[in-house]
């Protein structure tokens, strides 16, 4: 049997976890993975007891009604007490909930206690206007503890919310409303990004005569921009706060209560609103929140470096720290923006080490990041990591995408200072929470290995038939329920089976590539869609990104599949250099040469082009479909949620001085 998707890249280094870690960590051997082996679902009723905090306990752990899931059924619980009231009532309220740092310096912390108080104000305020439980709202802000505050607020009354990540159109937030069909916005002014505000208020004006149900903006004055407020529509946090009382019962809802709902793209021109209910949910993201990062809340203090926007701000943010009683950072803006004491001069003069600086200053010993954002670290060079002391961190983790092996190790080395284990977490907006990781204290790691399903999941990999493969390349399947999946598309149902459960009967398809080496281990090769097909062979643009960056010169690469008349398609490479390299033909063919030496003859891109930078969403998603269509020659999509629109103009640019060969 051919492989679906063939395999080129073979890793042999190994990386064990070291005996001192071994030994104070929460779980050192594979009884975990032994204990679900035997029965998943009484392994995730202990989970969901031990974790959670249960205002009536469930009945029946899984009905499962391919591929409609309900978990813990008849059970009743809260999320915002999970998150706060029980960490209080437990004598716990003084703990630290969040250190928060805003782009310009500013700083502010919430205990436990005060974040409670705030939280219990603000769902006052949303009764006051009238939400109920089943009500749905949209949330449009910046990265400041408002945004926590509302999602918490919504879930002490049963309201579900929609956040609406802050780098997106107006068009957007009235399409995401619409469908939801959201009553209420709560956005800000503005927040910093890269220095100055940016605008937040001004896009919701722009949405609003769009949005069918919305008769209420709720804004924060975060920048002082003095945004117009209409009235009657437009009311100011602090002037609802104000009046608010700080005593607000958190109500026991069914373990199935809509959470929330998160829209991620589709095929089609119309989001997906993702499903997410309560219990499962929140069991599965405590646990992995826990034993992935092997938390400790007595000491540790834990950064997610994402945004709230996405799915890894919702649950590695606010849901899954909160239920653990962690301390976390949570920061406002661009890790090349310093404090504005270390500002003078044009701002290509300015360090790029703020996120050294906040580990620093306050101790984080868990950091979890993207490998766009490490990459980019490698390509400012460790020289913005000298000089601060990382010793506190002993826990690495990554998210977003495959990281490529040299990624891992410069992670490992510059920033974990050889000591640190590395969690490199596969998941997605629908799986709720990790699938696929590392248990620090368990596993020898792979460097751009995702290793194994964490305990309580089944992954499979499978060919295009959906036969299991053993050893090779494939497609990812799901191929039992777990807690925290989504529980289908927003009103439509027939959507959801075709999109996630048509393509291998019996199980849910991913949309990812991935491979199984002779040990088992599970390496992840992006998107099936970025599997390019060339004269025959199959091949995933993660392998050929992972050789190109392993190229000492290249500090960054993205590769897209190209039309071709004679092989179908055609390897296309788009680099950035490392600091004191310069562009040549000769060193674009050298780069060529490296990839096909690395990964084999048929993986030699085309062309090489050696780029300023890459298109990329303001969550460092890299947008390949715009590189393609510059390889193509096509008119561009839709731009509208790139960092700066201009990468793609200097990247005609470059291309057009470039020789195709």
């Amino acid at each position: 049997m051919a492989e679906a998707i063939e395999v080129y890249e073979n890793e042999q280094r190994r990386f064990p976890p070291s005996p001192e870690f071994v030994a104070a960590a929460l779980t050192g051997d594979r009884s975990l993975y032994d204990e679900a082996d035997a029965d998943f679902e009484a392994f995730w009723a202990r989970q969901a007891r031990e974790l959670i905090t249960w205002q009536r306990d469930f009945d029946q752990v899984l009905d499962w009604q391919l591929p409609f899931a309900k978990w813990f059924i008849g059970g009743q619980l809260n999320v915002s007490y999970n998150c706060l009231d029980r960490h209080v009532e437990a004598g716990r309220g003084d703990r630290i909930a969040f250190h928060w740092e805003g782009e310009p310096g500013d700083t502010r912390t919430f205990t436990y206690a005060e974040l409670l108080a705030e939280v219990a104000k603000f769902a006052n305020v949303l009764k006051g206007l009238g939400l109920e439980k089943g009500d749905r709202i949209a949330i449009y802000m910046p990265m400041i503890p408002e945004l926590p505050i509302a999602m918490l607020a919504c879930t002490r009354i049963g309201v579900a919310h929609s956040v609406v990540f802050g780098g997106f159109s107006p068009d957007a937030i009235s399409d995401r409303c619409n469908d939801a069909s959201a009553t209420v916005i709560i956005t800000a002014d503005a927040g910093y990004r890269r220095g100055e505000p940016s605008a937040l208020k001004a896009n919701v004006d722009q949405a609003f005569p769009n949005c069918d149900t919305v008769d209420r903006v709720i804004v924060v004055n975060r920048c002082d921009t003095d945004p117009p407020m209409e009235p009657g529509r437009d009311l100011w946090w602090h002037e609802l706060m104000a009046d608010a009382e700080a005593d607000c019962p958190a109500e026991p809802l069914d373990s199935e209560q809509l959470l929330y709902l998160l829209y991620t793209s589709g095929t089609t021109a119309k989001p997906k609103g993702i499903m997410h209910t309560t219990g499962g949910y929140l069991t599965h993201i405590a646990f992995t929140h826990k034993y992935v990062f092997d938390l400790k809340p007595d000491t540790d203090v834990y950064w997610c470096a994402a945004d709230i926007g996405w799915v890894t701000g919702h649950s590695y943010i606010v849901y899954g720290p909160l239920t653990n009683g962690a301390t976390s950072v949570m920061y406002e803006g661009t890790p090349d923006t310093p404090r504005s004491q270390s500002r003078g001069g044009d701002r290509s003069s300015w360090p790029k080490d703020r996120l050294w600086d906040i580990i620093e200053r306050y101790g984080v010993t868990q950091l979890y990041t993207a490998p766009t954002a490490i990459r980019t670290f490698m390509k400012w060079g460790e020289q913005e990591v000298a000089g601060h002391d990382l010793s506190s961190l002993r826990v690495l983790g990554t998210v977003g995408e495959p990281i490529n092996p040299e990624a891992w190790m410069w992670y490992h080395t510059h920033i974990g200072g050889g000591t640190c284990p590395i969690v490199d977490t596969w998941w997605q907006t629908e799986t709720g929470g990790h699938m696929i990781s590392p248990l620090p204290g368990v596993t020898t790691t792979k460097p751009g290995s995702g290793c194994h399903a964490i305990p309580g999941v089944t992954v499979e990999v499978v060919d295009d038939e959906g036969n299991v493969v053993e050893e090779g390349g494939g497609y990812l399947t799901i191929s039992k329920p777990w807690p925290g999946m989504l529980r289908g598309i927003w009103g439509d149902d027939d959507r959801y089976r075709e999109t996630y459960w048509s393509q291998y009967p019996g199980r849910y398809f991913a949309g990812d590539g991935a491979r199984l080496d002779e040990d088992g281990y599970l390496w992840l090769l992006g998107r099936v869609d970025d599997v390019m097909n060339v004269s025959g062979h199959r091949i995933s643009t993660a392998e050929i990104e992972s050789a190109l960056v392993d190229h000492p010169a290249v500090a960054e690469a993205a590769v897209v599949g190209a039309a071709d008349d004679t092989t179908g398609q055609a390897i296309i490479g788009y680099v950035i250099l490392v600091g004191g390299h310069e562009a040549s033909h000769a060193l674009r063919d050298e780069v060529r040469r490296h990839v096909a030496t690395k990964l084999g003859p048929v993986a030699r891109p085309k062309a090489v082009f050696i780029v300023p930078d890459l298109p990329k969403t303001r969550s460092g998603k890299i947008m390949r479909r715009l590189l393609r269509d510059v390889a193509e020659g096509r008119v561009l999509g839709d731009t509208t949620t790139l960092a700066d629109a201009t990468v793609v103009d200097a990247i005609r640019v470059g291309a057009a001085d470039s020789d195709e060969d």
